[in-house]
Formats: structure tokens, C-alpha cells, sequence
């Protein structure tokens, strides 16, 4: 079985299980001379040099769900001239990978027979590795650290051939582009199994993008924003694209950030950003079960609460519990809930103001939720402020205009939300990886 080398793609497509992890994927693009947006209504057919992602809101479905959704979106993206394919997944294998797997092959078959997925979450930037088919964080095991414990989507192992049914787990190597395609290929075989490489280091993921660029539309990457960026630099390359180079962003007059994310890690940002902020620089907002349960419940509440545009931002936070059978609320159920009080913030405080102003959003339940609550058609993916943190602009509806930012809620240490907010609110540089 041979490769040969592959015309550069005109149009990527991104399927992503979460909000945040398709900004962040789209960043690394961005960066490598690719327009880059996420499309948050219908998919319009994408002109050359342009990555379009999707979202599918697929990571807690169970797997036939998840299976349909994936299937549709990879379809949709068909439609829209995407001639690459990459499937966005969590680095940590949180959720319903498998079956996003199954249903993006399904799809994607249809216009290239004999396509195999690729996968491969490592993101060493951030401490994801897989070494001999075993994921880490942090040079842990993953199964062994918070997300472990995820409320909703556990992790019960590091073994990756376990977390995917029937794939076959490799190491590249020493070797040539064109041999590492060759042996993806023979590894597949005919019958076009799931292959897992392993990646401890950036330039592993480059070796590996190298060999998925001389394979083509046959092979679909199936990773973090690690091999994102990989593949962004390796096809802006042979696409001829221009990298981007620094810039400036404007300081925000008013910020709102909407925290979503049950995460260890993410909560414990939010409680540094509390502790380390004045009274008078900082609103926050901690609605209980109830008080987000219905739209209505969620409405009457903020319109009790003394919201004040004095503070240079607000804070608003999901209630940590989730009640209990049978009155448990789903992550999306208390987004919704969330997305209503922060449309009353936005008002009063955010979208009179949309050029001085930004949305920051943790969690990706909750960033979809607020993002429809404005009508939002697209988010234009711009820079980085670090990394794991994109930054863009919305597209359409009553935020129009609006820089947001959104952050998945696993990444970062424990400064990372106070640093983004003072980045926000001082005149601070972009990070290289994305600029418009």
C-alpha cells in the first residue's frame, strides 16, 4: 500500500464536540494564514484558503446520538466545499469519541471511499502526551486526575485502544513523510481501522501532520488543538499561506465572564480571580439550582440582584450542584439558564459599549448558550491571548461585533483567568498563533 502526495486543501472543515475546542482548533489555523470561523448558523459554501468549524454538542450524547450528529455536520461541511476534514476532540478523551468517530467516517466515505481515522489528542503545550498508546496529563495518568472525577463525562482509563473499540495504537518513528503515510495506511488496512499514534512533543505531532498531508482527504485527524496546530502549519504551507504576525488588542471597558465549566481547574480560577480582585473592581453573580432552573426563574432572579456597570467586570458562575434524581438539571439546562441572567448583563452593561467591551466564556455548554442568546451567526476566530484561549469577534445578532474569548474549562494554571481579564483591560499583544 503507497501514498503519494496529496493536493494542499483549499477549504478545512471542523467538526468539534464542544464551543470552546473548535475556537481553539481554529486558532491554530488562523495563525497559519487560514480565515477561520465557527459557525454558529447555517454553513455557507467556503471560499479558498478559509477553515469553517462546526460544533455538535456531542460530547456527553450517548453514542448513537452523537454518532447522527457528527454524521450530519461532517455532511453539512461536504456541502460547504470543505476538501479536509479534522474532528476536533477533547485532549483528555472526555466523552463520546468513538461514536463521533464512527459517524464522521460515515460521512465522510461517502465522497472518499476507503477514508480512516487518525487519532491522536496529544497537546504537549498544555501537558496532554500519549507514549506507547497511553494518554497523560501532566505526566499522569489521565484516568488519575480530575478528570477522572469530570461530573459528567469521567474518564476510567489512560489505555486509548480501550477508550477506542477495535483501534490499533502506533509509533512513527524514524523516517520519512511519505514511509510515515505508507505505515498509517498499512495499519488501517483494508478494512480502514482507527489508528492511534502516539505524540510526547510538538515535534512529533509535526512528524505525524507531515504524513497525514501526503495521505490527503483519505485520512481524517482525529485530535486536540495540538495536532491543530500541526496541521494548520503544515497545510498553510503547502497551501502557500502566509503566517500572521503580531498585534495589539484595545482595552475593554466592560467585561463579562459566564463560568460554565464544573471543572476543578476552572472553578479554581474563578475563585483566584475573586480573591486576587477589589470589591469595586469585581460583580459576582453565584445563582442557585433554582434560580436557574427555568428561563423565567433565571430572569426574576437577575432582576432582583443589584447589577451595577461601576465594576470593571462580572463574574457570573454555575451552581455547582446538579440536584439530584429525578430533578437533576443537564449541563444545557443550566446553561440556558445562565445564558439568560448574562443576557440582562449584557445589556445593561456590555452591548452599549460593544467596542470596549468582552465576553469571556469558560465551558462550552455555556458559551453556546450565551452565543444564541445574542442570535450570533458566526464567531470570526482572531488571535490567542495564550495559549488554549482564543479570541475573536461575533458575527451577527445583538452582540455583533463584540470580542469574545472563550477557554475550555481544563486548561491553565491557576493565574489563567485573572492574567486573560487583565489583558482584556489593559492594551496588551497577541500571542502569534492567530491574528486577523
Amino acid at each position: 500500500m503507497t501514498s503519494a502526495p496529496s493536493d494542499p486543501p483549499q477549504v478545512i472543515g471542523i467538526a468539534a464536540d464542544d464551543l470552546t475546542g473548535a475556537n481553539d482548533s481554529l486558532v491554530q489555523f488562523a495563525g497559519a494564514g487560514w480565515t477561520s470561523r465557527l459557525a454558529l448558523g447555517g454553513l455557507d459554501s467556503q471560499r479558498t484558503g478559509s477553515t469553517l468549524a462546526t460544533v455538535t454538542d456531542s460530547r456527553a450524547l450517548p453514542h448513537d446520538a452523537a454518532g447522527t450528529v457528527t454524521a450530519d455536520a461532517v455532511a453539512q461541511l461536504l456541502v460547504a466545499c470543505a476538501d479536509r476534514l479534522y474532528v476536533k476532540i477533547d485532549s483528555t478523551m472526555r466523552g463520546s469519541i468513538p461514536a463521533q468517530i464512527d459517524g464522521a467516517l460515515r460521512a465522510w466515505r461517502r465522497n472518499h471511499v476507503g477514508a480512516f481515522a487518525v487519532v491522536c489528542p496529544a497537546y504537549p503545550a498544555m501537558g496532554r502526551t500519549v507514549d506507547q498508546g497511553q494518554l497523560r496529563v501532566n505526566g499522569e495518568p489521565v484516568e488519575s486526575t480530575s478528570v477522572g472525577r469530570d461530573p459528567v463525562t469521567p474518564v476510567s482509563t489512560s489505555d486509548l485502544p480501550t477508550l477506542i473499540p477495535g483501534s490499533r495504537s502506533i509509533r512513527l518513528g524514524a523516517g520519512t513523510a511519505t514511509e510515515h503515510a505508507h505505515r498509517l495506511g498499512e495499519t488501517a488496512g483494508m478494512e480502514g481501522a482507527t489508528v492511534v499514534v502516539d505524540a510526547v512533543t510538538d515535534a512529533d505531532l509535526g512528524q505525524l501532520a507531515a504524513a497525514l498531508s501526503e495521505l490527503g482527504p483519505r485520512a481524517v485527524p482525529v485530535g486536540s488543538a495540538g495536532l491543530a496546530a500541526a496541521l494548520a502549519s503544515r497545510w498553510g504551507s503547502d497551501a502557500g499561506l502566509p503566517g500572521r504576525t503580531g498585534s495589539t488588542t484595545s482595552p475593554a471597558g466592560q467585561v463579562l465572564i459566564v463560568v460554565s465549566s464544573l471543572h476543578d481547574v476552572s472553578r479554581g480560577q474563578a475563585e483566584r480571580l475573586i480573591n486576587e480582585s477589589a470589591d469595586d473592581d469585581l460583580l459576582v453573580l453565584r445563582p442557585t439550582l433554582a434560580d436557574v432552573r427555568s428561563r423565567a426563574s433565571a430572569l426574576a432572579w437577575a432582576a432582583a440582584q443589584k447589577l451595577s456597570v461601576a465594576q470593571r467586570a462580572t463574574l457570573l458562575l454555575s451552581p455547582t450542584d446538579r440536584g439530584s434524581t429525578p430533578d437533576a438539571l443537564t449541563g444545557a439546562e443550566i446553561a440556558e439558564g445562565l445564558s439568560a441572567i448574562a443576557s440582562v448583563v449584557l445589556t445593561d452593561a456590555i452591548l452599549p459599549q460593544p467596542d470596549a467591551a468582552a465576553l469571556v466564556l469558560m465551558g462550552g455548554d455555556g458559551a453556546r448558550a450565551v452565543l444564541r442568546e445574542t442570535a450570533a451567526q458566526s464567531v470570526v476566530v482572531s488571535g490567542a491571548l495564550q495559549e488554549g484561549v482564543p479570541v475573536g469577534v461575533v458575527d451577527g445578532g445583538t452582540a455583533h461585533g463584540l470580542r469574545v474569548v472563550t477557554k475550555a474549562g481544563g486548561f491553565g494554571n491557576p493565574d489563567s483567568l485573572t492574567d486573560i481579564v487583565h489583558q482584556l483591560c489593559t492594551s496588551s499583544p497577541l500571542s502569534p498563533e492567530a491574528l486577523p
